[in-house]
């Protein structure tokens, strides 16, 4: 009997982490848990590659939703990950849930009554925004990182949750906010970026306040 069982949990295990491989940064190596990041769209023909920060995207602003940065050279706002259920292993593998984070070394003007945790809009539209304000665990703040695919090159991802893809829309100003889309032509694809390996420019983002506002 307990044989029997042992087989079972393995072959369980087993089909669980099939396909399951390391995610890679830019320079690649793989993501841990602890670290920090820029997430960093690639360039598209609607998208200037500028990296993520959190922003007002509707009125009243609280809690904040997430956008791209208008300019390219701004790195964004650096985040890290964690795994939502228990892993004793600090490697981000690809199909594995994750709870995504922004780290501010400084508080926000507004809205710091909300965590810094991604989450998916609890909303009836069709493309729920991606607001911070989420609880570490919960099912709408459970997202996984899986590879773009063929043609994208190499280290390429996309951000996905339960019930679709992030994608962009246009939001204020022109700058793509994140929402979660069943529509394949507003899917994002990204690139992870080390925090340390670009640090001037993380540096200048801070000084500039521009962990608000895309631009």
């Amino acid at each position: 009997m307990k044989i029997s069982f042992l087989i079972t949990l393995l072959l369980a295990t087993v089909a669980c982490t099939h396909g399951q491989e390391p995610v890679k940064d830019t320079a690649g190596n793989s993501l841990e848990t602890g670290q920090q990041y820029f997430i960093r769209p690639i360039k598209t023909a609607s998208l200037n590659g500028g990296g993520l920060v959190p922003a007002a995207i509707k009125f009243p602003p609280c809690p904040l939703g997430i956008n791209q940065a208008l300019f390219p050279f701004l790195p964004g706002q650096p985040l890290s990950f964690q795994f939502a259920d228990s892993v004793t292993e600090p490697i981000v593998k690809t199909s594995t849930d994750v709870t995504i984070e922004f780290n501010a070394s400084k508080p926000l003007p507004l809205c710091n009554e909300f965590s810094f945790i991604w989450e998916v809009e609890s909303s009836s539209a069709s493309e729920p925004a991606i607001l911070l304000g989420g609880i570490a665990g919960s099912q709408n703040s459970r997202f996984k990182i899986e590879k773009a695919g063929e043609g994208l090159g190499e280290n390429t991802y996309k951000l996905t949750s339960l019930d679709g893809t992030v994608g962009s829309v246009p939001g204020f100003f022109g700058a793509p906010k994140l929402v979660l889309t069943n529509d394949d032509a507003k899917t994002i694809f990204v690139k992870f970026n080390k925090y340390n390996e670009a640090t001037t420019s993380a540096s200048r983002v801070e000084k500039s306040g521009l962990r608000m506002f895309p631009f």
